[in-house]
C-alpha cells in the first residue's frame, strides 16, 4: 500500500516500519499514527511476520508528537483532552501490548512522545549520537505514558522528567537501562535487524508466550493502573494551560517554533 507519512515493507520474518516526514523530523501527526496503526494490525495478523522494526527517514527517529497539529486542533476542555490524549496513549502502547515483538531502531532524535513509544518496544537500539529525553515540563506539558519509571530506577527517571533534559545520549540511556545497544554511524539499522532474525530463529509460540508472561507480570505489580494515573495527571496539565504554555505557544505562534524552543530552553543550564 501507499502511505502519506510511513512506508512498510517486510524483509524475510521482519515487518519494518518506516516514520517518513523527515522535512519535521517524524513528527507523530494524526496521519502517521493513522498509518502504523493499520500497518501494526496487519503485522499481527500475518503469520508470516515474527517480529517488528520501527525507525526513522531521515535525520531522526522522531521529535515527538507533532506540536504545530495539536496547536492547530485548539484543544478545550477535559473532555476534549481526555479523548486526544487517551488515542496517544493507545498509539504508544500498542508497540508494548503487540504479540509480537518489537524493535525500535533510532538515530538523531528520540524526544518525547517518540521517546516513550521507543521505551515501549521490548528492545531498542540506539545509533551514537542519538539524543534522548523528555523536555514536557519545560513548556508546562505533561507526560502521556509515564513508562520510564519502570523501565529504570526512579533516580535516573526523575532527572529526566523533573528537569526536561532533552540531550540524554545514547551511551548514557544505555547505562541507564533504557537502550539494549549502541550502533556505530549508519549501522543502528543493521544491528535491529540481526535482533529481529534472531527473534524469529527462535520458536514463535516460545517468544510471544515469553513476552506475554514478561508483561503480564509488570500488569500483576500495577503498572497499567499506574501508567492510566499519570494520564489523568497529564490530562489535567494539558486542559490547565498554566503560564508556561501560554507562553510558549504566544512565542510560537509569533515567530515560530525555533525561537519557542530558544525561551524554553534559555533558563536551563543543560
Amino acid at each position: 500500500m501507499t502511505f502519506e507519512a510511513i512506508k512498510s515493507r517486510i524483509d524475510g520474518r521482519v515487518g519494518i516500519i518506516t516514520l517518513n516526514r523527515p522535512k519535521v523530523l517524524n513528527a507523530l501527526n494524526s496521519v502517521l499514527m493513522t498509518e502504523v496503526n493499520q500497518v501494526m494490525a496487519d503485522f499481527i495478523k500475518d503469520d508470516s511476520v515474527l517480529a517488528i522494526v520501527i525507525h526513522g527517514e531521515g535525520r531522526a527517529f522522531s521529535a515527538g508528537f507533532d506540536l504545530k497539529e495539536s496547536a492547530a486542533r485548539k484543544i478545550e476542555g477535559t473532555d476534549a483532552w481526555r479523548k486526544v490524549l487517551e488515542y496517544d496513549f493507545n498509539f504508544i502502547m500498542q508497540f508494548w501490548d503487540c504479540p509480537k515483538p518489537t524493535i525500535a531502531a533510532v538515530h538523531g532524535f528520540c524526544l518525547a512522545g517518540a521517546f516513550e513509544l521507543a521505551l515501549c518496544c521490548d528492545m531498542t537500539v540506539a545509533e551514537a549520537g542519538t539524543r534522548f529525553g523528555e523536555p514536557e515540563v519545560r513548556f508546562g506539558s505533561g507526560i502521556i505514558c509515564l513508562l520510564l519509571p519502570f523501565a529504570t530506577s526512579p533516580k535516573f527517571a526523575k532527572e529526566l522528567l523533573l528537569t526536561g533534559n532533552d540531550k540524554i545520549d545514547a551511551e548514557r540511556a544505555m547505562a541507564m537501562g533504557i537502550v539494549n545497544h549502541v550502533a556505530p554511524a549508519g549501522q543502528y539499522l543493521e544491528r535491529a535487524m540481526e535482533l529481529a532474525r534472531d527473534l524469529c530463529a527462535a520458536a514463535p509460540l516460545s517468544v510471544q508466550m515469553t513476552k506475554r508472561a514478561i508483561n503480564r507480570g509488570y500488569d500483576i505489580t500495577g503498572l497499567r493502573q499506574a501508567l492510566l494515573a499519570s494520564l489523568d495527571a497529564d490530562i489535567i496539565i494539558e486542559s490547565s494551560t498554566g503560564a508556561e504554555r501560554l507562553e510558549f505557544n504566544r512565542i510560537r505562534g509569533e515567530k515560530g517554533l525555533k525561537a519557542a524552543l530558544a525561551w524554553r530552553d534559555a533558563k536551563f543550564k543543560s
